[in-house]
């Protein structure tokens, strides 16, 4: 089976574990996905499963991707993501639901999309202190010195900047599954994940 499912990220949320204690979870709505195609050694080189999600209007596709689901008789996906396959292959075609890959405790990564800040300078995208905050310092939220003299005459690449922040694919990994709910699709893991609400994100145990 699968090592993973591709989900939607719905919120945040906090459950009390039997001792009283309260768990800050992430909801997610996991599945059902579709085996939308099986790699193999001999024809890929190594072995695979890709996984189709979030059913769409024919319109919403293009017809390449029309044509590779419909090989397996399915209907038009708007996500396409590889997995990693542990133990026995399953069949192309086949649905994959949340209970069939995860249970509670289990440990997971997820990875998505983190929110976009937009451009931001060095204190809030790299932590910098910045200088004094009096009136007369000229000196307040600016990078600072970054580069040598007359040689070499340039700023070194790597350097700390101003930029463009967030937006970037993230990983977090052991997060803990707190709690499913097999009717709902809904998987619930402590702690919180990247990107927004209802963002696309995938669920892999380790």
């Amino acid at each position: 089976m699968t090592k993973g499912l591709i989900g939607r990220k719905l919120g945040m949320s906090h459950i009390y574990a039997d001792n009283g204690n309260m768990i800050p979870v992430t909801v997610l709505e996991v599945g059902p996905c579709f085996v939308s195609q099986v790699k193999t050694v001999e024809k890929d080189g190594y072995v695979s499963v890709q996984l189709s999600y979030g059913k769409v209007k024919e319109t919403q596709i293009t017809k390449p991707e029309k044509s590779h689901l419909a090989k397996n008789n399915l209907e038009p996906m708007r996500y396409l993501k590889e997995f990693q396959v542990d133990g026995d292959v399953p069949e192309a075609g086949l649905e994959i639901k949340i209970a069939d890959i995860f249970k509670n405790d289990d440990v997971v990564k997820i990875t998505g999309i983190s929110k976009g800040k937009g451009n931001q300078g060095v204190v809030k995208r790299h932590g910098f202190a910045g200088g004094p905050g009096a009136h007369g310092s000229r000196f307040h939220r600016h990078p600072g010195s970054m580069g040598a003299n007359s040689t070499p005459s340039r700023v070194f690449k790597g350097m700390k900047l101003p930029g463009r922040m967030g937006g970037a694919k993230s990983t977090i990994k052991n997060l803990k599954v707190v709690k499913i709910f097999e009717d709902k699709n809904i998987l619930l893991v402590s702690g919180s994940i990247p990107g927004p609400e209802k963002s696309i994100v995938t669920i892999e145990k380790l």
